[in-house]
């Protein structure tokens, strides 16, 4: 890939090279991607993906990295990241946010209408973009209860608008994950309700992941589905793990489902831990841990 040749192909978007992934994952790892870009609208996607197409150069797009361990190998191609695409905005009870809006500040702008619906995800530290590609969910919600639209982008250079229907959503999984689509903006459709009654849900959500979960420290959120009739948190402390250091990292001692970056941890660190954990749950309980992050990206090259 002669990487200056996209540069001068992009003059208006925002192109880095060589530039360390861990700078951006909420992990604080992640290897070198060949090509980061950061496009400001759905044009500047599709000439970054046309261009990529156009010259055989893989790309994917990363979202706001908070679900997402990247291998410290890093990432060949293009990245693209849609922090640049933020607007959000509100019809009548429908808000459109464009991919990169971050999940959390759309639904304070449902508070700000009064608007009821997105109260379970006040919480969740991921982008737009991010949570229709997962189903994002908490606190007995998930984003498919709001869901109404999303504008895509498809491999060939053709945009599409999906519905419902055509998400297959289920337990932290969308359509999105079956096929190379990027998400450009989703639209909700929430009700009106009572401003006052729409914050009291939201601050006492927001008190209780700040005293369940361990904010004060980088981690990739939660690792693992949850199995079908068991708690993860549960089966790591009665499998005596809890607390365990793997290399830098760490499983929380505040909430075992996650695993935190406590001294300059690497995703080797993360991923050599996360396999341990299944191993020893399977062993002891037969019960498969599937993981929720994401790990994407190449190994390290052995010296």
């Amino acid at each position: 890939m002669d990487r200056e040749k996209l540069i001068e192909a992009m003059p208006t978007i925002n192109v880095l090279l060589n530039k360390p992934l861990m700078d951006y994952t909420y992990t604080k790892t992640g290897g070198p991607a060949d090509v980061l870009a950061f496009p400001k609208n759905k044009v500047e996607v599709k000439q970054l993906v046309d261009y990529c197409r156009e010259n055989d150069i893989p790309w994917l797009v990363l979202g706001n990295a908070s679900n997402l361990i990247v291998k410290d190998g890093g990432i060949r191609g293009v990245v693209i990241m849609l922090t640049d695409m933020t607007k959000v905005t509100v019809e009548k009870e429908t808000i459109t946010a464009e991919a990169g809006a971050k999940l959390i500040d759309t639904t304070y702008v449902a508070l700000e209408h009064s608007l009821t619906g997105f109260e379970f995800a006040c919480g969740i530290p991921g982008s737009i973009g991010g949570a229709v590609f997962m189903n994002a969910g908490a606190y007995d919600g998930q984003l498919q209860d709001v869901f109404e639209s999303v504008d895509v982008l498809l491999a060939d250079g053709t945009f599409e608008t999906w519905g419902s229907e055509q998400m297959n959503f289920s337990y932290r999984h969308s359509a999105i994950q079956d096929q190379p689509a990027i998400v450009l903006s989703a639209q909700f459709k929430l009700t009106q309700g009572d401003h006052d009654m729409i914050q009291k849900r939201m601050t006492e959500l927001t008190e209780l992941r700040q005293l369940k979960q361990p904010l004060e420290y980088p981690s990739c959120g939660s690792v693992f589905k949850r199995p079908v009739g068991h708690f993860t948190g549960k089966l790591i402390q009665d499998a005596g793990l809890q607390g365990l250091k793997w290399g830098g990292a760490q499983i929380s001692m505040k909430h075992a489902g996650f695993i935190v970056n406590i001294d300059q941890a690497t995703a080797t660190d993360y991923i050599e831990l996360i396999a341990h954990i299944q191993q020893v749950i399977k062993e002891k309980f037969d019960v498969t841990l599937e993981t929720e992050v994401r790990i994407i990206g190449e190994d390290p090259k052995l010296k």
